[in-house]
């Protein structure tokens, strides 16, 4: 305070502090990307942006030269022009003889008296000019095309001469056809003979228009050069990445392996004292939208150091060479800076077994390996590369030289409950003042069981989007229905709205899946509705369709809980798959079902044959016989009979159940057909309300007691 107080008023330096430092770091950045665009280039680019830089500074001292002496001669025809213009026909006496004057024009003059000095100019740039001096002496005429110094001793020596008087000048456009037609007979006879000034005025010009167009041409280049590096190739500085690794909510465990690779790069030192030298290699596996790109992010952040962010995908060119010499050029940006993180993402495809595929694939595969591998050496030895992918390792092999090149291996994961409800609450309290307060969102954590934390925030965002469109806080309501556009997509009533008739399968189809799943949950819940309606996975039935799988209705529903799935499970998964048509067999005939279950059947089919061919279910053997055959998917005659047998059974059993329920279906599709659209606590209502019905008219017409 009191440093303030002693000087009140700033420097006139202090406003533009801010604004000189920000100008500086703008030109360190230029700097940074114009040395990691010429890192990466070929010897040929190297050596021509070499020669255009060295030509410009050349051809411009050059120009600048020649323009600067013809200025100074300019200057001297300006003195010498000062006496009075004679008329057109005066220029030269065409009755006397003109003959090309030899020796030195001044020497010449000091020798023979003479009548009369005509100094003939023709205006060739902004600053000099073509000169023709004619002497008329003794009954001849002389002419001379005097030299640029011959012209400067003239000028000089035309003040105190005698001869100084008789000067005259005729601009050359001034003069009759007469004279015009023998200075065109002195041009050609004596061409040779012109003045250095004029010989150097194209030269002048045309280095001058050269020195130009390099200079516009470099920075041309140059900028299409690094507008093309800016999209593909770019370093971002620490301070450019927002936000910390404290903003990865739910990820505890996998940022503690972060934490490891963050302590082993500080302290390498002291680990390679223990014999752990090897290069900073990392893999990060996992689903798409669980942090992998953020974490690198974040990581560069703690350790200070500048990342490259490129797809691996953008490496697969289609020619021979075209990723291996993507690779090339990042390892060179990389080795220019030496302290980086090298980021690749998507990189699924580079971790497959070599050979069997495209010849430009293995290209890029192998130099990766040799990247990867070169790392040790001392001038690359703090070089991070981190390789991220959603390779699975149960789907897919991974090629074995490739796994052994990483040091470390972070594998993500989807949030568990608990984690994803403190990724809701965390994306929530960044607009807190838009949020009603007391939110209970158990609902919602339960509907997005294994989405990742990057669906999550899409739901946040596409909450907050609808609140600020109707005028709102976000509330329950608005969460669930962003939850549904997000994970379901789009939907519109318009598709089937006058097609009463489509309407009408679609509500039997669709009531067929749920009934079927509804009946196991009953039994399985001993008629307890509300624990009924905590373990059914459906949340919505609806009419609308939905464009994202081309599907005239949809049940939205909750993913399961239960990672390992039994055979039991299976049986009932696929039993709700098969409901839809069941459905629509028992309401229209076997003629009248319809290929809107052909997604349904697609996936009753990959159910069985993991169920048959892979986990041996059904068979009396516990074999994977899928694995035998290179794609996995080949049937042989047993597998497909086990599958079409299983399939019958259990379509047979479907078909039981929901015969029990027809009328109950009936009920309901026209109440799904009146509303378009029921969510599970209506549909659980509306099957109460008719079992009550049934049961009250069973007492009234006396059926309830006879029956018992």
């Amino acid at each position: 305070m009191s440093d303030l107080s002693a000087n009140p008023q700033p420097g006139p330096e202090a406003p533009n502090a801010p604004a000189t430092r920000s100008f500086w770091l703008r030109a360190k950045k230029a700097a940074a990307r114009v040395q990691d665009w010429f890192a990466i280039q070929p010897f040929a680019i190297k050596a021509f942006v070499i020669a255009a830089m060295v030509l410009i500074p050349v051809t411009t001292t050059y120009s600048f030269a020649l323009l600067q002496k013809q200025a100074e001669i300019a200057e001297q025809v300006k003195i010498m022009g000062a006496g009075e213009m004679p008329d057109a026909a005066a220029a030269i006496n065409a009755r006397l003889p003109i003959v090309f004057g030899t020796g030195s024009l001044v020497g010449f003059l000091e020798q023979n008296p003479a009548d009369r000095i005509t100094v003939i100019y023709k205006p060739l740039m902004w600053n000099i000019s073509e000169r023709i001096v004619v002497v008329e002496s003794q009954g001849k005429q002389y002419a001379w095309y005097p030299s640029d110094m011959e012209t400067k001793i003239f000028s000089e020596r035309a003040v105190n001469s005698p001869w100084g008087g008789k000067l005259t000048f005729v601009p050359r456009a001034d003069l009759d056809k007469q004279s015009i037609d023998v200075l065109e007979r002195l041009d050609q006879r004596f061409g040779n003979a012109r003045p250095q000034s004029e010989k150097d005025g194209w030269k002048a010009g045309v280095s001058g228009v050269l020195s130009a167009t390099l200079t516009l041409g470099l920075i041309g280049f140059l900028f299409f050069q690094l507008k093309g590096q800016f999209k593909s190739l770019k370093f971002l500085e620490p301070t450019q990445v927002h936000g910390s690794i404290d903003d990865l909510v739910g990820m505890d465990d996998i940022k503690e392996e972060v934490f490891q690779i963050k302590d082993q790069y500080q302290r390498r030192q002291e680990y390679a004292d223990y014999g752990i030298s090897k290069p900073f290699n990392v893999m990060f596996s996992g689903p798409a939208g669980t942090g992998k790109t953020k974490l690198a992010s974040y990581l560069a952040k703690e350790l200070g150091l500048p990342i490259l962010f490129h797809s691996a995908a953008n490496l697969e060119t289609g020619f021979v060479a075209g990723g291996s010499n993507t690779l090339s050029r990042i390892v060179g940006m990389a080795k220019r800076r030496k302290r980086c993180i090298v980021f690749l993402d998507e990189a699924q495809d580079l971790f497959m077994k070599r050979g069997g595929h495209r010849k430009f694939d293995d290209d890029t595969q192998n130099m990766l390996l040799a990247i990867l591998d070169g790392v040790r050496t001392k001038s690359e030895a703090e070089i991070i590369w981190i390789v991220a992918s959603n390779f699975n390792s149960e789907q897919m092999q991974m090629d074995e030289a490739m796994l052994r090149r990483f040091q470390m291996k972070v594998d993500f994961r989807l949030p568990n409950k608990e984690e994803r409800l403190a990724i809701v609450e965390y994306y929530l309290a960044q607009r807190a003042d838009k949020v009603m307060p007391d939110l209970d969102l158990a609902h919602l954590v339960e509907v997005t069981e294994g989405r990742s934390p990057a669906d999550l925030e899409t739901i946040v965002n596409q909450a907050g989007i609808s609140a600020v469109q109707v005028g709102a806080m976000i509330d329950g309501d608005t969460l669930m229905k962003a939850a549904e556009r997000v994970l379901v997509g789009n939907v519109n009533s318009n598709t089937t709205k006058e097609r009463e008739r489509d309407r009408r399968i679609i509500a039997i189809h669709e009531w067929g899946h749920f009934l079927v799943d509804f009946d196991a949950e009953r039994k399985v819940a001993n008629n307890d509705w509300d624990k009924i309606a905590q373990d059914l996975k459906t949340l919505k039935i609806s009419l609308k369709a939905n464009p994202r799988n081309n599907a005239l209705g949809f049940v939205f529903h909750k993913q399961g809980a239960n990672l390992l799935k039994t055979k039991s499970d299976i049986e009932h998964d696929v039993r709700v798959l098969l409901g839809g048509m069941a459905n629509e067999e028992l309401f229209f005939g076997e003629e009248g079902t319809t290929n809107g279950a052909h997604n349904d059947i697609t996936r009753v089919t990959k159910l069985l044959h993991h169920a048959v061919a892979e986990m041996g279910m059904y068979r009396k053997t516990r074999l994977n016989f899928g694995a035998l055959s290179e794609s996995g998917k080949n049937l042989d005659e047993e597998t497909r009979g086990i599958m079409e047998q299983q399939s019958e059974r259990l379509y047979g059993e479907t078909k039981a159940v929901l015969a029990r329920m027809k009328p109950l279906t009936e009920h309901l599709a026209g109440k799904l057909m009146e509303k378009g659209e029921m969510s599970l606590k209506e549909a659980l209502f509306e099957i109460r309300s008719f079992e009550a019905a049934c049961y009250e008219f069973s007492n009234r017409a006396g059926l309830a007691q006879a029956n018992h």
